[in-house]
């Protein structure tokens, strides 16, 4: 088993990236889907997402829940398991959370963050217990503007504070610029230049 982790910004080539490793590790994929069809614009990106992954892959649409994965025949007839993506997940939560981010206590936020925490950590775990090769995706929200509203910043915050837990846990890691990848880590280790590049 062995954690990859793919990272980079809005149409970085991230997403490409990660297939490609799925292709390299495993011929038995299950793409897990995190994404909620709710306008034309998301609707056309999954629809692209789609298109581009092989169709021997198979799909399960799911952000929430990963302590019952064991129990889909996608999950145990798989290889490789590739996750697209974290931050989608994150806005999830936050908006089944029906929390009112102008005017709720830090407390709530504080509470929701720790259980969207535990469902990564437990994705994490499962496929490890069930010795499946794990690729995340996942957007990289601390280099931007930093948003003007309460929502747009608990976001940022909770999804820097997930990353930096999934780099930790990560055997590969990789940022993905203008749809370059940089190796960051290997086999657990952080790349030391020049020797590993």
């Amino acid at each position: 088993m062995s954690v990859t982790f793919v990272i980079g910004g809005a149409r970085s080539g991230k997403s490409t990236f990660a297939e490609l490793k799925a292709k390299e590790y495993a011929q038995k994929v299950l793409y897990l889907a995190t994404a909620v069809v709710t306008d034309q614009g998301m609707a056309d990106r999954v629809k692209k997402h789609q298109e581009q992954r092989p169709k021997s892959w198979t799909t399960l649409e799911m952000y929430s829940n990963f302590n019952n994965l064991a129990n889909y025949n996608e999950f145990n007839e798989s290889e490789a398991i590739l996750v697209d993506c974290i931050t989608t997940l994150i806005g999830n939560f936050m908006f089944d959370s029906k929390l009112d981010f102008d005017n709720c206590n830090v407390e709530e936020v504080n509470k929701l963050e720790v259980k969207i925490t535990e469902e990564v950590m437990t994705l994490i775990n499962v496929c490890n217990e069930n010795n499946k090769k794990l690729i995340i995706v996942s957007n990289e929200t601390g280099m931007g503007v930093v948003p003007s509203y309460y929502m747009g910043n608990y976001f940022r915050d909770i999804s820097g504070r997930i990353n930096s837990k999934i780099g930790s846990k990560s055997d590969f890691m990789y940022f993905v610029f203008s749809g370059m990848p940089i190796k960051l880590k290997h086999r657990g280790e952080m790349v030391k230049w020049p020797q590993d590049f």
